[in-house]
C-alpha cells in the first residue's frame, strides 16, 4: 500500500481537513491549489463519485463526458469569454486558436445539444458529466476545498417551457437530498445568489461546518434560510423629521465613518457611507447607512455587472472621473455621468451627512428627494448580527461549505446560443435551462470537517476508502500471521473491502496509522490468536471486544 503518513502536521495546512488528508498520505500537493490524489484518497473520491453517479441516474440523469478544454468560440458566443475575468485559465494551440480550460459548462452542454435536440418531443433531457474543473483562484487555500483543479458533477437541464424547467429543478433538488443523506452530512438547503449565473432561484446545499468560508442565515422559528450574501435585511422604518437647513462644516483630515462619527459627535445611523466603484464605461457611487456593510453581490445583480468587470475606484478616479475629492466624496454636485445608487433605506433618514466632495469638507442635514436624486436598490446590504428576519425572528449566523447548488438558468445560455427546437405547433423555442453542480473534492473536505478527532479521521461507512482493517500485532508471530491473512481472505470473499496490516512495525505505530487513516471496522489480531480469539472495534467508539474470529467476521459482514 503506498500509504506515506506524516506525524506532524504540514505547517501550510490551515483547517483540519487539510491536515489530516496530507498526514494520512491521501493527498500530495503538486503545486499552489493543485494537488496528486494518493491510493487512499483516490477511493474516498470514488466512493463520492459513486454515490453522485446512483442518485443522478435514478433520478433520470444521463452521464457524458466532455473535454476539459474548451473552444474560444462558443464563449464567445454567450458573451463570457471577456467577462469571466482571470480566472479562467487560457490558452492557445500550435495553430493560435484560443481555448479555455472549462471553469464551468454551461456553453459546452448547450452547444452539444443545439444540433441535436429538435423537437419537443426529445424532452425533457437531464445530462450530467463528472469532470476535472480548473480555475484560476487569487489566493488558493485550505488544500483541495478551495484548489485551482477540482473535480466537480455538473448537470444541465433541457426543458420547453417554464413550469418544466420547475419540475426538473426539484427533481434535481430531491436527487441532491438523496446524495448528501447517503453520505450521511449534516447540512442545509439554504436560498442563494444566482449573481450572472442565472435567472431565476438558486439554492445551496451547506455542509455545517466551523471552518467553512460560507456564512448562512437561518432561524429557528421559520422554514427561510440563505446565504449571507442573499438574505434580505429588513430594518424597522426610521420616523421621519422636519428637514432642516443644510451646513458645510471643516472636517480637516477626516476620511472614514468611525472617526466622522468621533469628529462630529454624530451617530453613524445618522452618516451616509459612499462606496465608489468604475468598470472600463461606467462610475457608481453606492450609498447606504453609515452603520451597514455594503453587499457587492446584492449590488452586482442589481446594477447587472460582472464581479470581474468592476473594481473599486481608485483616488485618480475619484478625482477625475467622479469630480470629487478622496474621503469626502458625496452625492451633490458630482460628475453627471455617474451612477448614483442608494439603498431604500436611504430614504427614510433624515438629515444626514454626507462628504461635499470638497477636501476637508462634509454637509450636514441631507435629506434624500430635496437635496439630490438616484437610482434606488431594494436592499443591497449586508445582513448582520443582531438583525431580525422577515417576521421580527431571531437569527442564527452559521458557517458551511457549500457542497452543491442549483439554478434556474431560464433562456440566459439558450438564447445567445441559439439553442431552439419546435414546440407542438411548430414553432421554434428556446430552450428552458438548469444547471446542477456537486463539488466531489469538496465533499471529501466536508465530510472529514465533520468527522474527526485528535488521533485522525472518522470516515462514514458510505466514503471509506475501506470498510475494515485487519491488525497483527506482532508480524514475527506465526500464529497472528496465519490467522489475519485467513480472516482477509475470508472478508476478501464475502465482498468486504478490507486492509491488512502486516507490516514490521511496532504496534503503536500500526495503531496510530489505523486511527489516522479512519477505517470504520478494525480487527486486532494479537496474543488471543492461538486461541481463535480477536479483538474487534469501532473507529469512532474505540472500544476493544473480546470477540471469537467468527464472529468479528460475521459482526463486519
Amino acid at each position: 500500500m503506498y500509504m506515506p503518513t506524516l506525524k506532524e502536521n504540514p505547517q501550510d495546512a490551515e483547517i483540519a481537513s487539510h491536515k489530516l488528508l496530507l498526514r494520512a498520505g491521501m493527498i500530495r500537493k503538486s503545486a499552489s491549489g493543485i494537488y496528486s490524489y494518493l491510493p487512499l484518497g483516490l477511493r474516498v473520491i470514488k466512493k463520492i463519485e459513486q454515490i453522485v453517479r446512483n442518485s443522478m441516474d435514478k433520478f433520470g440523469a444521463q452521464e457524458v463526458l466532455m473535454s476539459a478544454l474548451q473552444p474560444q468560440e462558443i464563449w464567445e458566443e454567450s458573451g463570457r469569454w471577456d467577462k469571466f475575468g482571470e480566472e479562467m485559465f487560457r490558452l492557445k494551440d500550435r495553430n493560435a486558436r484560443d481555448y479555455c480550460l472549462g471553469p464551468t459548462a454551461e456553453e459546452y452542454f448547450t452547444t452539444l445539444i443545439r444540433d441535436e435536440i429538435k423537437s419537443y418531443k426529445q424532452l425533457p433531457l437531464n445530462i450530467y458529466q463528472i469532470q476535472t474543473k480548473y480555475r484560476d483562484e487569487k489566493r488558493p487555500r485550505f488544500g483541495i476545498n478551495r484548489a485551482r483543479e477540482f473535480t466537480m458533477k455538473d448537470a444541465y437541464s433541457f426543458d420547453k417551457n417554464v413550469e418544466g424547467l420547475k419540475k426538473s429543478y426539484q427533481n434535481m433538488w430531491d436527487a441532491y437530498v438523496d446524495v448528501f443523506d447517503t453520505i450521511g452530512l449534516d447540512y442545509r438547503i439554504v436560498e442563494g445568489d444566482s449573481g450572472l449565473m442565472g435567472t431565476g432561484r438558486s439554492h445551496e446545499f451547506i455542509a455545517m461546518a466551523e471552518t467553512g468560508e460560507g456564512v448562512i442565515v437561518y432561524s429557528n422559528d421559520s422554514d427561510y434560510a440563505a446565504t449571507d450574501e442573499k438574505y434580505k435585511v429588513s430594518l424597522p422604518i426610521l420616523e421621519k423629521e422636519e428637514p432642516k437647513e443644510k451646513e458645510k462644516v471643516h472636517t480637516p483630515g477626516v476620511k472614514t465613518i468611525e472617526d466622522l462619527s468621533k469628529f462630529l459627535s454624530i451617530d453613524k445611523t445618522k452618516l451616509l457611507k459612499s462606496i465608489a466603484f468604475t468598470t472600463k464605461e461606467e462610475s457608481y457611487l453606492v450609498l447606504i447607512p453609515g452603520d451597514r456593510e455594503l453587499n457587492i453581490n446584492k449590488f452586482l445583480a442589481f446594477a447587472q455587472i460582472s464581479e470581474n468587470e468592476i473594481e473599486m475606484a481608485s483616488d485618480e478616479d475619484i478625482i477625475n472621473k467622479f469630480g470629487s475629492q478622496p474621503g469626502f466624496i458625496g452625492p451633490i454636485g458630482l460628475n453627471k455621468d455617474v451612477n448614483v445608487i442608494i439603498d431604500s433605506r436611504v430614504k427614510n433618514m433624515s438629515n444626514f451627512v454626507i462628504g461635499s466632495n470638497e477636501a476637508d469638507y462634509h454637509i450636514l442635514n441631507v435629506n434624500y428627494g430635496k437635496d439630490f436624486e438616484a437610482e434606488i436598490a431594494e436592499d443591497i446590504l449586508m445582513i448582520q448580527e443582531g438583525d431580525k428576519g422577515p417576521n421580527g425572528e431571531d437569527l442564527i449566523f452559521a458557517r458551511g461549505i457549500e457542497v452543491g447548488n442549483i439554478f434556474e438558468l431560464g433562456q440566459k445560455y439558450s438564447k445567445p446560443l441559439n439553442a431552439k427546437f419546435l414546440d407542438e405547433n411548430g414553432k421554434e423555442q428556446y430552450f428552458e435551462m438548469g444547471s446542477y453542480g456537486i463539488g466531489i473534492t469538496r465533499t471529501v473536505t466536508a465530510v472529514i470537517e465533520q468527522n474527526y478527532d485528535e488521533d485522525g479521521i472518522i470516515w462514514p461507512e458510505s466514503v471509506a476508502p475501506y470498510k475494515a482493517i485487519i491488525t497483527i500485532v506482532k508480524s514475527g508471530d506465526e500464529n497472528q500471521v496465519k490467522l489475519a491473512e485467513e480472516i482477509y481472505q475470508e472478508l476478501i470473499s464475502a465482498g468486504v473491502e478490507v486492509l491488512l496490516d502486516d507490516r514490521n512495525e511496532r504496534p503503536g505505530v500500526k495503531f496510530k496509522d489505523r486511527d489516522l487513516i479512519g477505517i470504520p471496522h478494525r480487527i486486532t489480531v494479537g496474543r488471543d490468536a492461538s486461541e481463535g480469539f480477536v479483538e474487534y472495534s469501532t473507529r469512532k467508539e474505540k472500544e476493544n471486544i473480546k470477540l471469537s474470529v467468527q464472529e468479528a467476521i460475521e459482526k463486519i459482514k
